[in-house]
């Protein structure tokens, strides 16, 4: 009986391998925002420990780079 399980098993799992030859990838539907844009949030609580949030875009500043020698 033991035997016919595991051989049960292994023809299962072959058959989903089967279905799905290439892996699946979950990717974020959303793209990512880009580099030059930031949010500023702000939460508020309600009743019955909620918060109201509200986020608004900004655009970010230029970072300095500084490089020395020596």
């Amino acid at each position: 009986m033991r035997r016919l399980m595991l051989i049960a098993a292994l023809a299962l799992a072959g058959a989903a391998t089967a279905c799905a030859p290439n892996s699946i990838v979950a990717r974020d539907p959303v793209p990512a925002p880009s580099p030059e844009l930031g949010y500023v949030c702000d939460s508020r609580p309600t009743a019955l420990n909620a918060f109201v949030t509200g986020c608004e875009p900004v655009s970010r500043e230029q970072r300095a780079v500084v490089r020395a020698r020596g």
